[in-house]
């Protein structure tokens, strides 16, 4: 069945909808955390007998991944709650605040990946022979990208397709691994060729990489700021809610929209101006299937709050 078809049908029940949402997220996070596992491991086993500094660096880069896969599970989890009287709105901060956990992580890490490269050049500056990396270290490096590039275009569609940003988070975690694992094999490969006095490029790389590591942190934290802020909705996906009212003859217009992301789901309020000679019973009626209809737009979680006005009669 299509996700859209699904979406739709989950309208009604907001809670079957998240179920949903949420079974998806964590599957596809448990894929990865099997993958980042098996990374974490053979990367270090291969930073540490390839004598290889970037690689090392890089399995820190997967165990991070790790904990952040752990932590996607947890608000995965807590997303799922159902409202209470403490939390009407549901549990959808705790999204984002997992995802701004994602950015913290990933900062620390970069800072790690960018020492670790630093003091490399600094021994090689000072005149230490460094150690040229083995091809262990080369081959570890190849099946990082390959395997992490997959899991973020994997991971990215699921969390765009379930407007989660705590799994396009995490999908960008994957990502700025594939990228410190490119960094890594070009600096091992770099070494391997020119030999102990190429040596340098293997902590080069790690520098390189931990650029890549903070601009993926900040993008991260910076959306999950906008997030807690209350920024609104896209103007196309306003525009969409336009023009999904407007397709009821009943609707004069609509305005006073005001929108705002809670993790999974989307509220929105807006102001719908009918004919004033309808009933209430007519306008209710009106009122309820536009709810229906913004809910399929939206995602069957989405919270509506609409305000009926008369227009004339």
């Amino acid at each position: 069945m299509a996700i859209d078809k699904i979406r739709v049908l989950a309208g009604a029940h907001p809670a079957a909808d998240v179920r949903y949402r949420v079974g998806e997220g964590v599957a596809v996070t448990l894929i990865g955390m099997a993958v980042n596992m098996a990374l974490t491991v053979g990367k270090y086993a291969a930073g540490i007998f390839g004598h290889s500094s970037a690689m090392i660096a890089d399995a820190t880069h997967s165990l991070s991944d790790l904990l952040t896969d752990i932590a996607v599970l947890a608000g995965l989890s807590y997303t799922s709650k159902p409202a209470d009287s403490d939390h009407a709105y549901g549990h959808g901060r705790v999204e984002t605040l997992t995802a701004a956990f994602c950015g913290v992580v990933l900062a620390i890490v970069g800072i790690g990946v960018f020492l670790e490269g630093g003091g490399g050049i600094l021994r090689a500056l000072s005149g230490e022979v460094l150690p040229v990396p083995g091809a262990v270290a080369l081959w570890a490096a190849l099946a990082s990208i390959l395997s992490k590039e997959a899991l973020f275009r994997v991971t990215m569609a699921v969390g765009r397709r379930l407007n989660s940003s705590s799994l396009q988070a995490n999908a960008w975690h994957h990502r700025t691994d594939a990228l410190s694992s490119v960094g890594a094999l070009l600096g091992v490969g770099g070494s391997m060729a020119g030999g102990s006095r190429w040596a340098v490029l293997d902590p080069v790389a790690a520098v390189v990489v931990s650029v890549f590591i903070f601009y993926a942190a900040a993008s991260i934290f910076w959306n999950s700021v906008r997030e807690v802020l209350d920024t609104s909705l896209a103007p196309s996906q306003i525009n969409a809610v336009m023009s999904t009212a407007l397709k009821f003859p009943e609707i004069v217009d609509i305005h006073k929209i005001r929108t705002r992301r809670i993790g999974f789901y989307v509220a929105l309020e807006a102001h719908i101006l009918m004919d004033g000679s309808m009933s209430l019973a007519s306008a209710h009626e009106v009122a309820t299937a536009l709810e229906n209809d913004l809910k399929a737009l939206l995602g069957g979680g989405a919270i509506i709050t609409l305000h009926t006005e008369p227009v004339g009669g």
